[in-house]
């Protein structure tokens, strides 16, 4: 298989929130009164964003899942396979490098207004479960950005000279479509992290002509 690079194909976007969002972040100090489960933000700036990893996992989990390739609730250990030749396969697998980068996702603060928020571009949501031998309820409050907020979607395919190109372009074509049908983030079966993929554009750029 060659590895000589022919083009990289940029993708940008927007992500939507439908839902209010939780990717879990570090409760790096005792907040009395405030949230139990953070999301996690940009140290410097503060601003919530979405780890790339998140995304790409989530994105190859459910390319797995719909293709039957999960072994165990392990990645696919098949270079051949759907998710294999889009998100890489591990060295002591098989050595296939991932095709795919996924940038960290960057709120964009000015796209919604987020002043009667009533954390910095974040709400807070308080659930009660409820122990259903001693009916004691266990309330607990989690952060989540909200519903309506929107991040800068930026992902990078890599086309390598030996690359099926539109298989590769239709493997994340079906990510997307199977991420926006399932979720994002934690807590999704209580209705967390509903996304939309919008105004999705590709630009190439051409290597070694």
């Amino acid at each position: 298989m060659s590895h000589k690079l022919i083009k990289k194909i940029i993708y940008t976007g927007t992500i939507t929130l439908k839902t209010g969002m939780h990717i879990g972040g570090t409760n790096s100090a005792l907040n009395i009164g405030g949230p139990d489960k953070f999301v996690v933000r940009n140290p410097i700036n503060n601003i919530p964003y979405i780890p790339g990893s998140s995304l790409k996992g989530k994105m190859r989990a459910l390319i797995e899942i719909a293709n039957g390739e999960t072994n165990n609730g392990n990645h696919s250990s098949d270079p051949k396979s759907k998710s294999g030749k889009l998100f890489g396969v591990a060295g002591d697998k098989g050595g296939t490098p991932s095709r795919l980068i996924v940038r960290d996702t960057e709120l964009d603060i000015h796209a919604v207004d987020f002043s009667n928020t009533d954390l910095p571009y974040t709400e807070s949501k308080t659930e009660v479960s409820i122990d259903r031998i001693t009916a004691k309820s266990n309330p607990r409050t989690l952060e989540r950005v909200p519903a309506g907020a929107k991040f800068k979607l930026n992902m990078v395919l890599n086309i390598f000279e030996d690359d099926d190109e539109e298989a590769l372009k239709t493997i994340l074509k079906d990510a997307i479509q199977l991420l926006e049908d399932d979720y994002l983030g934690g807590h999704g079966s209580r209705g967390y992290g509903q996304i939309s993929i919008d105004d999705l554009k590709d630009e190439e750029k051409t290597y070694n002509e």
